[in-house]
Parts: structure tokens; C-alpha cells; sequence
């Protein structure tokens, strides 16, 4: 028998044969074959017994812990109070403590407590106002009926890349492969230039989508702006069979809120719901914009006129069901935004 194999722990019963044969005069090999033991282990428990009397597994055997209950308390309250505080960093606040861990051991019971290491995500810089305007605004809010937010146009702006960045898409693929052309994402010096967009949807179903302009530089302006809620608004609401008296969300950027933009909409009778700043989250259209840079950069977009195209198309695919389920479930980004005072929330 390989007597690199590894075996079961010994049962009692058998170490308590291998004591018997012992105490009767047998040697160590013959009782090795008779019960199918390794030399060495009948070696191991006959002098187990006459050191300690007992055959029986002692008190403290096993691997010895590398981390006390405290200390590992310790590391969790140290990564709650500062996330971002790197495993290095408790290493040298546990030694200071007198208490010597690897930093691999850190990460693995941070791991087994449910802190992962993540990147952090990206929010909008919350000044003390900006945090009372949201709580204002959720507070204000979030009793309204449905029937209320299912009469909101949600727009927004966005820039699409013609190639997106490689750490925004996933493949599946095997260790060998990962300069086969159906795992790679194509690169240009200079990012190959974007489109940007403006768009509308409501409960009903995705809106218009205008493209602004085809350039890599260059920001919208707000008579550029007026002349997209010209030809596009009101045309929406229609489409989308809004009320008469729907009401039009959009955030505070400058051009939105240029003298030229408000005259258009008081122009037009336009109801516009007061919006607080650094606000995105509160947005669900972010979801959908989400949704169709996924479904354009699928498609692998050769070059600017394409990617116009594709984006159209796809944003006209968006599917009903999911437009109603992002309106449906606003009440809850309210809920979550009274929660945490104003701060930023996940949706």
C-alpha cells in the first residue's frame, strides 16, 4: 500500500488493538501488518501511551489559530470606520496592539466576514446643501401617487464612445484566448470620437433620442438645447400619450436652466419639476442609458455614423415593460435618499 496516501484518523478501537499487541509482546511491523497501519503510526501511538496513558487525542491539538476572536473584532471595526484603510495598514495597527498577522490572513477574514475589496464607486460631490435640497425634494415626494410619476418625461444627455472601455465590457473566454479577435475590444490613439445624445422616455416607453453633434470636443449650448425641446418635447409627450398636462423633468445644468430654455418652456406652458442639483441617482433614465451602451457596444460600431444609427435603433428596442418597472419603483430611491439624509443612494 502507498504509505504516502493520506489516510482517515485512526478510530480508538484500532488504537486500542495496537496497544493490546504491544502490551503482549508483538513488534512494531508485525502489528503494522496485521492491522494495516503504518509503521510509523504504531510507533506514534504506542509512545503517545507511554508518555501521556492515553490514546485519546489531547487538548490544543490542531492547527493552532492565527487570530484571537478580539483581534479579528478589531479588524472589522478598524474597515468600518475607514474602508478605505489597506490590510497593510491594520497589519502595522495590530503589531503596534502586539498581536503579529499576515496581511493574507486580514484579507482572508475580512473576506469571510463579508468586506470584500471593491473599486469604489463613483458619485457626485455632495456639498450640505446640495444633501438638504435632496432630502427636501424626497420628502416632498414620495407620497405622491403613481398616477403622478407615470406623467413625468424624464430627459437627460449622455455621450456614447464609439469604442467602449475595456474594463466596461466581459467575456468569457479560456486562458489561451485572449487575443482572439472576438475577445478583444478595438483601441484608437485618440478614443475614435463619440456622439452626444439627448433622450426622453416616461412609464409608457422610450421617447425621442436626438443626436447633438458628431465631434470629439465641443458642449452643447442652450440655443442648441431650445431647438432640441423644439422639435423633440412635445412631439414625446404625444407619442407616449402623456397627460395635457405632463410634467417635464430635466437637471440643472446651465443650458437647461439658460434664460433662452425657460422662455421656450413658459413659451409652451411646460410644467417643470423642480430638480435638486448632483442628483443623477435620482434619474432613472441613468438606467436605460445603462442599458443601451451595453446593448450598442455589442454591435461593435466601425465608426461615428454607425454608432449613431445603432444607438437609435436600440434605444427604440428599449423594452415598455421596463421603462414602467424603473417608474414603478421610484418611491423606493426616495425612501433610501430619506434614509441616508441626502446622500448619495445605489440607485
Amino acid at each position: 500500500m502507498d504509505q504516502r496516501k493520506q489516510r482517515k484518523e485512526l478510530s480508538q478501537e484500532i488504537r486500542k488493538k495496537i496497544i493490546d499487541k504491544h502490551v503482549k509482546g508483538k513488534g512494531y511491523k508485525t502489528i503494522s501488518k496485521q492491522l494495516d497501519v503504518p509503521v510509523t503510526t504504531v510507533a506514534h501511538i504506542i509512545q503517545k501511551f507511554k508518555i501521556h496513558g492515553t490514546v485519546a487525542n489531547l487538548p490544543g491539538r490542531g492547527r493552532r489559530r492565527k487570530i484571537d476572536d478580539k483581534s479579528k473584532r478589531r479588524i472589522i471595526q478598524m474597515v468600518t470606520k475607514e474602508p478605505r484603510i489597506t490590510s497593510k495598514e491594520i497589519q502595522g495597527e495590530l503589531q503596534a496592539q502586539g498581536t503579529s498577522v499576515s496581511d493574507r490572513t486580514i484579507r482572508r477574514r475580512l473576506s469571510q466576514s463579508g468586506l470584500h475589496g471593491r473599486r469604489p464607486r463613483r458619485t457626485p460631490l455632495l456639498k450640505t446643501n446640495h444633501k438638504k435640497a435632496r432630502l427636501e425634494f424626497a420628502k416632498l415626494h414620495v407620497e405622491k401617487p403613481q398616477r403622478f410619476w407615470e406623467n413625468v418625461l424624464w430627459t437627460d444627455e449622455t455621450k456614447i464612445e464609439l469604442f467602449a472601455k475595456a474594463h466596461q465590457l466581459y467575456v468569457h473566454r479560456r486562458k489561451n484566448e485572449a487575443y482572439q479577435e472576438k475577445n478583444t475590444v478595438p483601441s484608437v490613439k485618440h478614443g475614435g470620437g463619440s456622439v452626444m445624445f439627448w433622450g426622453c422616455f416616461a412609464a409608457s416607453g422610450t421617447g425621442c433620442l436626438e443626436s447633438v453633434q458628431v465631434r470629439i470636443k465641443g458642449k452643447m449650448t442652450a440655443a442648441m438645447y431650445r431647438d432640441i425641446l423644439d422639435e423633440n418635447l412635445l412631439q414625446s409627450a404625444l407619442d407616449l400619450r402623456l397627460e395635457r398636462r405632463f410634467i417635464f423633468q430635466q437637471d440643472n445644468d446651465p443650458k437647461h436652466t439658460a434664460k433662452i430654455s425657460k422662455e421656450w418652456l413658459h413659451d409652451n406652458s411646460v410644467n417643470v419639476l423642480e430638480w435638486p442639483s448632483q442628483s443623477p441617482d435620482l434619474n432613472p433614465i441613468e438606467h436605460l442609458w445603462r442599458d443601451l451602451k451595453m446593448a450598442v457596444h455589442r454591435h461593435l460600431p466601425s465608426n461615428l455614423m454607425e454608432l449613431k444609427r445603432c444607438c437609435k435603433e436600440e434605444w427604440a428596442k428599449l423594452a415598455k415593460d421596463r421603462c414602467a418597472k424603473l417608474v414603478a419603483s421610484y418611491s423606493k430611491s426616495l425612501e433610501a435618499v430619506i434614509a441616508d439624509k441626502g446622500a448619495s443612494t445605489k440607485y
